[in-house]
């Protein structure tokens, strides 16, 4: 594997230190006080300087993540709350929204509270709080490389309701400062069902400067709402308590091998030996999720960058399906979803 500079056999690394842990690996947390108690966590570090927690009581959605021990996300004022905090009615999901690096949403709602077919739904819908089941967490070497692999199941369920259950897979390698998700859905009951689904990426300070500029694939931007200014939706600012949030549709996706690209790049990011150059790929297949939805919140507090990739808008399910654009899985039918994140230096 590449590491500190130079090539190392799997024996010769082993052969300095005691644990692999030294230099990088997996390792389960819980949280014990306030709201986070009881939440668990499984720290992943690459070795290379990026780390994040991959959390089995919320979704096995990913919080802080850091590079080099400096944030790359955005925290939620709530932190990494317990999911019995949960609170399903209106925008209730926001006192309890982790932020971090994904906040999957989902799995049968996206978007602003509404109803659909005489039903009401929250912000958001409920993937982000549900607790996973069968979660594994391991490392192991594959020649000379160390995978690390985070893996899990997460079910919206209920009696006489939609029934879809996700399948988690997030991987790294030691070494490399990149993270793959693989995620499948599946419609396990017995009747059709609507499924909407996001991800939810969250980038804020240091990161997020006024230096910072966003490169998006997209041939066209459209605001949520009309009267939304255009200007600035690729550029970053400084904390603003009166700005009010702006939302961008990002259409006619570039893409490269089926695979659209934001890259965030910031031209001094604060390392522990100084300044670098840094940027942050977040890459999709856009086969089955074929809609960008930008999130532009430079506000106090709220200060944070939302890439999300998704198979809806986030106008509700009502919207979607008056659009026509509604994914609906038939018993038994599965959708599977792709997603990489790279950090790189000098770009």
């Amino acid at each position: 594997m590449q590491l500190y500079g130079r090539e190392w056999p799997r024996r010769e690394l082993e052969a300095r230190v005691g644990r692999l842990e030294q230099i990088g690996g997996l390792r389960r947390l819980h949280w014990s006080e306030g709201s986070e108690a009881g939440t668990e966590a499984i720290q992943v570090r690459s070795g290379a300087g990026l780390e994040y927690l991959v959390l089995p009581s919320r979704g096995l959605d990913i919080s802080l993540a850091t590079f080099g021990g400096v944030p790359l996300t955005w925290q939620g004022p709530g932190g990494d709350a317990h999911p019995a905090f949960y609170d399903a009615h209106g925008f209730g999901w926001l006192r309890t929204a982790a932020g971090g690096l994904l906040m999957t949403c989902g799995l049968t709602y996206v978007g602003a509270p509404g109803e659909d077919e005489g039903a009401a739904f929250g912000l958001h819908g409920r993937a982000h709080h549900l607790p996973a089941r069968q979660v594994s967490g391991r490392g192991r070497w594959v020649g000379d490389e160390y995978q690390m692999e985070v893996g899990g199941i997460v079910e919206e369920v209920g009696l006489f309701l939609d029934s879809l259950r996700l399948t988690r897979t997030i991987r790294s390698r030691l070494g490399e400062n990149r993270i793959t998700i693989d995620d499948v859905v599946e419609n396990i009951g017995f009747s059709p069902a609507p499924h909407m689904i996001l991800y939810h990426c969250n980038f804020g300070f240091p990161l997020m400067s006024e230096e910072t500029t966003v490169s998006f694939p997209s041939r066209q931007v459209t605001p949520r709402e009309p009267e939304t200014p255009l200007e600035g939706y690729d550029s970053w600012q400084g904390p603003d308590a009166a700005y009010q949030e702006r939302v961008y549709y990002h259409e006619d996706l570039v893409t490269d091998a089926g695979r659209a690209t934001v890259t965030i790049r910031s031209p001094r990011f604060p390392l522990p030996g100084g300044e670098r150059p840094l940027a942050v790929r977040v890459s999709w297949d856009t086969a089955t999720l074929p809609r960008l939805v930008e999130w532009k919140m430079p506000g106090a507090g709220a200060h944070v960058l939302g890439i999300e990739p998704a198979n809806c808008y986030v106008e509700g399910r009502a919207a979607e399906r008056r659009r026509g654009t509604l994914v609906t899985l038939e018993p038994g039918e599965t959708r599977s979803y792709h997603l990489e994140l790279e950090v790189d230096l000098g770009d």
